[in-house]
């Protein structure tokens, strides 16, 4: 049967307009359900305590609870693994950290590819370090260690939670840029490094400000730099290693993540929902008071943002060599 040709080009609209009109439908209903959010990290860490406190907003404004599930090892592999594999539905969330990125070149085999498997929803906020060394150690300021280290080459530890951590691809990064040589001594954690540098069996290290804070206010450690581009309103009298190695920047970040082919419309509802709680002025100070900075955008602008980081990172890891432990 011929179809009249106004008939047929109705027929053809309505049948191109239905996809879209079936996103809009299923953006309206989401959630149906409670929703998991996989956090690659221990509870009571830093990002666990971000991504819990986005989580309990996003309860708030969906109507629907949120499961945190820790799922700490491999690096963070073990939960991205999980987010990646998981139905594509909205109904998991996956806390992305810089460590995403790290971990693609940083491992030979991985049992997922993260920029193809996980698709960008929202980035959350970054946080700072601090280049922190003893009261004691003879320099005062980031340009005078420098020019210490380089007098210096091969006699100073710089101490890291473990191979491919934040603190120590930042570290490699400054080694690169400040023309160093450092020997890393990798630790199981942040606590062990800190305390080791606390009492001087190491010289230096590139501390996460929330845990490191406190030790830096009571006159324990000093910090002679911040990694970020501009200053930290946690030590807002410490200056940016930028000023002393320009274009320097190494921040943690964090964000949130979803299986690839997740609706569109369920990705940018809760775009939306995260950028309104980081607009917040009680979960901006919240963030704050842990050392974070927010930064919203869209789901396009944090998907830039985890391939610039992807790439930079790998060079960094390629040029020295990083071998995951």
């Amino acid at each position: 049967m011929k179809l009249p040709r106004r008939q047929f080009l109705y027929l053809a609209g309505g049948a191109i307009a239905l996809p879209s009109v079936e996103r809009i439908a299923r953006a309206q209903t989401y959630p149906t359900r409670p929703i998991r959010l996989i956090i690659g990290i221990a509870p009571g860490s830093s990002p666990d305590i971000l991504g819990r406190l986005m989580a309990q907003w996003l309860s708030d404004r969906l109507g629907q609870p949120f499961i945190v599930e820790n799922r700490p090892g491999g690096g963070g592999n073990i939960a991205i693994e999980a987010a990646a594999k998981a139905p594509a539905d909205g109904h998991t969330l996956l806390l992305v950290t810089i460590q995403s990125a790290v971990n693609e070149a940083l491992y030979e085999r991985l049992n997922y590819n993260f920029l193809r498997d996980i698709a960008p929803v929202a980035s959350i906020s970054s946080q700072t370090l601090a280049l922190e060394v003893t009261p004691s150690f003879p320099a005062k300021t980031a340009r005078e260690f420098i020019a210490y280290a380089k007098a210096n080459p091969g006699k100073l530890s710089m101490a890291t939670p473990g191979n491919g951590s934040t603190p120590h691809v930042a570290g490699e990064l400054f080694k690169m840029m400040a023309g160093v040589d450092m020997i890393h001594v990798p630790y199981r954690g942040g606590a062990p490094a800190l305390t080791d540098l606390i009492g001087g069996q190491v010289q230096m290290a590139f501390a996460d400000i929330t845990s490191s804070i406190e030790y830096v206010k009571a006159g324990k450690l000093r910090a002679l730099a911040v990694s970020s581009v501009s200053r930290s309103d946690a030590l807002p009298e410490v200056p940016p290693l930028a000023d002393f190695l320009p274009g320097y920047e190494a921040s943690g970040w964090f964000g949130i993540g979803v299986p690839k082919n997740t609706p569109t419309g369920i990705v940018e509802k809760l775009n939306k929902e995260i950028n309104a709680g980081l607009a917040d002025s009680n979960i901006r100070a919240r963030y704050a008071e842990l050392g974070s900075t927010v930064f919203m955008g869209s789901p396009a602008d944090f998907g830039k943002h985890i391939a610039q980081e992807t790439e930079k990172w790998g060079k960094v890891i390629r040029t020295a060599n990083i071998k995951a432990d």
